[in-house]
């Protein structure tokens, strides 16, 4: 957790990517654990607990924080904020004791956006998948 930490400024309890499995110049693959312990568990369907939506699309856009490390210049101190968020699905519900595997594809680069293709999976089959866009704005 370390190294995605040295990449992206979010912090417990708002991290949703454990560790990056596999990284190359264009995607990136993360893993999340999802644990019973999380609060929104307490009050998102008590007994029978769902990983939210939202959370989801958060994990994705994480992730594609962590690739745009690696693709966008951060050395001006700004930092990756997802500007638009397109063509969500909700496939499959992610329960307590879920590994998620968070898959992300830079696609393009439109002034000072970047354009990705997400998915989130379960067992091997997609949980969620969005596109979205992210901009450098500086820190306040």
């Amino acid at each position: 957790m370390k190294e995605v930490k040295d990449l992206i400024p979010h912090r417990e309890p708002f991290l949703f990517v454990d560790r990056v499995l596999e990284q190359s110049e264009n995607t990136i693959k993360a893993e999340r654990i999802v644990r019973a312990d999380e609060v929104y568990f307490k009050g998102h369907y008590p007994g029978n607990p769902i990983l939210p939506g939202v959370l989801l699309c958060e994990s994705m856009f994480q992730a594609g924080a962590i690739l745009m490390s690696s693709i966008a210049d951060l050395s001006t101190g700004g930092v990756p904020v997802v500007t638009r968020a397109d063509k969500i699905k909700f496939k499959k519900m992610v329960k307590p004791g879920d590994v998620l595997i968070i898959s992300v594809e830079f696609i393009e680069k439109m002034g000072p956006a970047y354009c990705f293709k997400g998915k989130t999976m379960v067992g091997g089959k997609v949980s969620s998948s969005c596109e979205f866009m992210c901009a450098l704005v500086s820190e306040v």
